[in-house]
């Protein structure tokens, strides 16, 4: 994998993250707005489970060569990027706040 390859999926990685970061925000909005307590404990372990995961990210970039840094990120980090996601979306879906698209 070239240092471009292994940018670009750094770059991937960040976007997701930040969309993520804006679809808690709208759901955590919106519970809130409805007094939805179930799902504002729920939203809180999403946003855990997101900082947990960037924090996987962050100290990935900082210690990994490229080739180590790739298969972290392809093994570990994107497969629980997605869990996430389906999960806030399914709270979204169930309280019909917009999501964002992927």
């Amino acid at each position: 994998m070239t240092i471009s390859e292994v940018k670009a999926h750094e770059e991937k990685i960040g976007a997701q993250l930040h969309e993520l970061k804006a679809l808690l925000e709208a759901v955590e909005s919106h519970a809130k707005k409805n007094k939805a307590q179930t799902e504002i404990d729920k939203i809180h372990a999403f946003k855990a489970k997101k900082e947990e995961i960037e924090k996987k990210f962050q100290h990935h970039l900082k210690t990994a060569g490229e080739a180590a840094l790739a298969l972290k990120l392809r093994s570990e980090i994107e497969p629980e990027l997605t869990k996430l996601r389906s999960s806030l979306e399914e709270v979204a879906a169930t309280h019909k706040t917009p999501a964002t698209t992927r």
